[in-house]
């Protein structure tokens, strides 16, 4: 065992012989050699375990093996891409929508250069890097202003701490909802130094409720899209329209929270999922200001977006508290590229992923799992039983949560592992590829892969089935 140690290299003498690889000189020295202090620690340990038992375990081609492996497996990056196979079309825990790729090569541009973020190109003086995207929100939403920040929750915060900081915010009981991460929407309110009025029953609010609740310090109505849940039965809530018409009586402005926010009339284009308002709608329903998420149906980059009233914005966009949550300029880039496509709705559909995975047929889904199903059977040479079985996606990110999306799954049997087995060693592999189990078989969802990535399916599964 003694020997053994000794035939250990130097962490020097591994740091010259890397110093010439091409893999490793972009890297910081610094890193390298913490990474192989690290592995002849790992190596001393299985010389201690009795993993490591002849000199010829250590013999240098096989060292030098075991040492590359180790670096390109710990020298990633911790955040990185992975593969999509769950069949969550807006996956929270995945980085919920993904670009196009015009709204990538914009953020690309965004980063390389200099840009006219806060320049006015028509008077060669500061700008406002709302102007990018403002003008495209209000033509399509059909709002007076608006403004962008960093996400949604920031969105309601900023909107509270303008109109009603100090002020009652009447609230219908069956939205006081929690969205990810254990925020919730009293928290919020709290934080924002508005103060939460509660009115009406869980499971049902009147006109009457709001009216009653309704005093000197009123400074909003507030509506909260429960976009995450459904309550269903014996409910009533109010309408956009009733609340606008007691604020508009009031003179107290109506916020709405949408959540998810969405441009596309999923109806109108022959999709009948469960309602889901639109923001040109709610804009049309007369509210005063409202709010949503970039990432989720729009199909964006994470950002809260803004619209509404000329008066209300102007004052939030006033807010101090503007500058602390402003989007940067590499989200810009993406919303505005994003947006445009919006201008015509058939265009959004196809180019937008997250619209195009949402609305992708079933037959269509079929055809991609056998073509999947063909490249694994011809590429994975490890022995595997594969099958083609009816399933359901999922939208995913708050919105239609009771909406089934019908899809086809490949169902995948390894002889050399079970099902949980298989999809742990699948996130070690590189990319990682993320599926689902269902009925004790893993399962990738053609919906979230896209054609391009098949092969890298199949590369993610040999290297799994040889590890």
């Amino acid at each position: 065992m003694t020997n053994l140690y000794r035939l250990l290299p130097s962490v020097d003498s591994l740091l010259s012989d890397l110093s010439s690889d091409v893999n490793y000189q972009a890297m910081p020295r610094a890193f390298i050699r913490d990474l192989i202090n690290d592995f002849l620690v790992l190596c001393r340990e299985e010389i201690r375990s009795g993993a490591i038992t002849t000199e010829n375990d250590l013999n240098p081609t096989r060292f030098r093996a075991k040492l590359g492996a180790y670096l390109k497996t710990h020298s990633r990056p911790h955040f990185r891409r992975v593969i999509n196979a769950t069949g969550v079309v807006i996956h929270t825990n995945l980085g919920r929508s993904i670009l196009n790729k015009k709204a990538a090569e914009a953020v690309w541009e965004a980063c390389l250069h200099y840009s006219n973020l806060e320049f006015s190109l028509d008077t060669g003086k500061r700008g406002s890097r709302y102007s990018h995207v403002e003008e495209l929100l209000c033509r399509i939403t059909g709002a007076e202003a608006g403004l962008v920040v960093n996400n949604n929750a920031s969105a309601v915060l900023i909107i509270l701490d303008t109109l009603a900081k100090g002020k009652e915010v009447i609230v219908s009981r069956g939205q006081l909802v929690e969205i990810g991460g254990s925020f919730r929407i009293p928290d919020v309110m709290a934080k924002s130094g508005a103060h939460l009025k509660e009115v009406g029953a869980t499971n049902r609010t009147h006109i009457h409720d709001y009216e009653g609740a309704i005093g000197p310090d009123t400074g909003a109505l507030l509506k909260v899209h429960t976009s995450n849940f459904r309550i269903i039965g014996f409910h009533r809530e109010v309408s956009l329209k009733e609340l606008v018409e007691i604020g508009n009586r009031q003179g107290i402005p109506v916020i709405e929270d949408m959540g998810s926010g969405n441009f596309f009339d999923f109806d109108a284009h022959g999709y009948h999922f469960m309602p889901e308002p639109t923001v040109q709608r709610v804009v049309k329903d007369g509210v005063s200001v409202v709010s949503f998420s970039g990432d989720k149906l729009l199909g964006g980059p994470q950002a809260g977006i803004i619209v509404g009233k000329r008066e209300y914005i102007s004052q939030i966009k006033k807010n101090p508290m503007n500058r602390a949550i402003r989007i940067d300029k590499m989200t810009l880039a993406a919303l505005e590229s994003t947006l445009r496509l919006y201008l015509d709705s058939e265009l959004a559909m196809r180019e937008v992923p997250t619209l195009r995975m949402i609305t992708m047929k079933a037959e269509d889904l079929k055809k991609a799992a056998g073509k999947l199903k063909s490249l694994i059977k011809r590429n994975v040479k490890s022995a595997v039983k594969l099958d083609i079985f009816q399933s359901q996606s999922r939208v995913g990110g708050g919105a239609f949560p009771e909406q089934d999306l019908p899809t086809y799954l490949v169902g995948i049997k390894s002889e050399q592992m079970n099902s949980e087995e298989l999809k742990d060693r699948l996130l070690k592999t590189d990319p990682p590829l993320i599926g689902r189990i269902e009925n004790e078989v893993f399962c990738l969802d053609p919906r979230t892969v896209s054609s391009e990535e098949f092969s890298m399916v199949c590369d993610a599964l040999s290297q799994a089935m040889e590890t």
